[in-house]
């Protein structure tokens, strides 16, 4: 956490453990809040979000910004897709090899004078087949 310019307090130390020790996994400030309470980690939701927003900004989590009113963070910082299954909230990284993956995004647009393309963020959206 020092490497990444954050002082290890107590409760960044709970919530760190609570994000990275439990593979890579797509969390929203409501899940890990409610997972402190159920580990007896005291913290206020408002500190989960500000934590939340502190480690995004130090790059250990990334921002997926899929719904409007709900934001999910990424523990896995690297470039890669994901699939959302609309109805349930659900999150899921999409396989960069297999039958689902190898997805290229090509023939980009040129960016206007001054600006660099500095990543992009692919959602592909699901829903349960109605047949």
């Amino acid at each position: 956490m020092r490497s990444s310019g954050l002082r290890p307090t107590r409760q960044r130390m709970h919530l760190a453990t609570l994000l990275f020790t439990r593979g890579d996994r797509h969390v929203t400030a409501e899940e890990i809040h409610a997972e402190a309470q159920q580990e007896s980690i005291a913290v206020s939701l408002a500190t989960v979000y500000n934590t939340l927003h502190q480690f995004t900004e130090a790059g250990l989590l990334r921002v997926l910004a899929i719904e409007t009113n709900k934001t999910y963070f990424d523990t896995n910082t690297s470039d890669h897709h994901h699939f959302f299954v609309e109805g349930r909230g659900q999150v899921l990284d999409i396989p960069e090899r297999g039958p689902l993956g190898a997805l290229k995004v090509e023939n980009l647009p040129e960016p206007p004078e001054g600006m660099e393309i500095a990543h992009v963020d692919v959602v592909v959206r699901l829903r349960p087949k109605t047949s």
